[in-house]
């Protein structure tokens, strides 16, 4: 008598859910917060709890050759853990919010589909925000505009250009608050480089992504003259570790000094700094206030996610790390 032929694996394969599919019923984590408040140590803490892998969401963190001022995690502090989206583009290009967007998403489904967990990190808001609730197909960054255009905020102010913008597109300024000058730059920019108003292009927005309601976002928030304090010792500290010098050789090497890349903050002062326009010493002290005008601006933008959980504190204090896994536990 033949011995009767097992079916159960054939079942199994047609009818149990794939290590993919489990992972996509999961939550994607995002750890975000201001600049120095410890993201980076808590987001590899983390993916050692829950099985994985970093995904960057810092907008200077993506530029190749960009390093000592950015915050870029170490290999030791990476412990391990795989890292997206870091040193990737080139520091001539000025990559946009959509075009991060459509990357992370590629890196969600690749990690999910490793059976491990994405974990989203950095401070980029608006980076986060398209990538839950996707931009139109806006045009390309004009370097020549977006620099005239820099140049009239840093003279007259952030509410000069939301002037400038209520006079081309009421309705886009109206949603947008007078010093928000990135986002005043882009209606801008959308106006004199397609003729087009901001308020009547982004209806034309695709669907968010399927996974956009699996992200839990944590949000930090350290005591503000903590944080303040840090910031002011890391900007010395990165002048001291030859941020000068890394700028010479960047420009040396053909990068453009009114790119994305060079105009983050203390990166700018540095370059004011070689043309002239200002000595050392004032590079860095304005270094230290943009990066904590930074940090601002950073919580005011995420305290508008409804979505978010604070932990209050930096990424390396006990009393965080205990909050969020609590909350990781609860939607896991």
């Amino acid at each position: 008598m033949k011995p009767r032929t097992k079916v159960w694996p054939a079942i199994c394969v047609n009818l149990c859910p794939s290590v993919a599919d489990i992972s996509r019923s999961k939550p994607i984590f995002a750890i975000m917060g201001p600049t120095a408040s410890g993201k980076t140590a808590l987001g590899v803490e983390l993916a050692l709890r829950v099985r994985g892998e970093v995904i960057n969401c810092d907008s200077v963190q993506i530029y190749q050759g960009i390093q000592i001022a950015t915050a870029k995690p170490s290999d030791e502090e990476k412990l391990g853990v795989p890292h997206h989206l870091i040193d990737y583009v080139d520091p001539n290009v000025n990559y946009s919010a959509g075009e991060w967007a459509r990357d992370a998403t590629e890196k969600i489904a690749e990690v999910e589909s490793r059976g491990r967990v994405p974990i989203l990190v950095g401070g980029t808001g608006f980076y986060l925000r398209s990538l839950r609730q996707p931009l139109f197909d806006g045009p390309r960054t004009d370097i020549d505009l977006r620099t005239r255009l820099r140049l009239i905020g840093e003279r007259h102010g952030a509410e000069h250009l939301h002037k400038m913008l209520t006079r081309v597109d009421a309705d886009a300024a109206a949603k947008i608050p007078e010093r928000d000058h990135v986002r005043s730059m882009r209606g801008l920019e959308v106006f004199f480089q397609t003729g087009k108003r901001l308020s009547e292009e982004q209806p034309n927005r695709a669907e968010p992504p399927q996974f956009a309601g699996r992200i839990k976002l944590f949000v930090l928030n350290p005591p503000r003259d903590v944080l303040y304090e840090k910031i002011n010792a890391r900007t010395e500290a990165h002048f001291a570790a030859g941020l000068v010098d890394e700028v010479k050789q960047l420009l040396v090497g053909g990068v453009k000094d009114n790119t994305n890349a060079l105009g983050a903050h203390a990166y700018r002062r540095v370059c004011e700094y070689l043309r002239g326009e200002r000595d050392l010493d004032s590079a860095i002290e304005k270094s230290k206030q943009d990066v904590r005008n930074y940090a601002k601006r950073q919580l005011t933008w995420f305290r508008k996610e409804p979505d978010a959980i604070w932990l209050d504190g930096f990424g390396g204090d006990g009393s965080v790390k205990e909050g969020l896994v609590a909350n990781i536990d609860a939607a896991s």
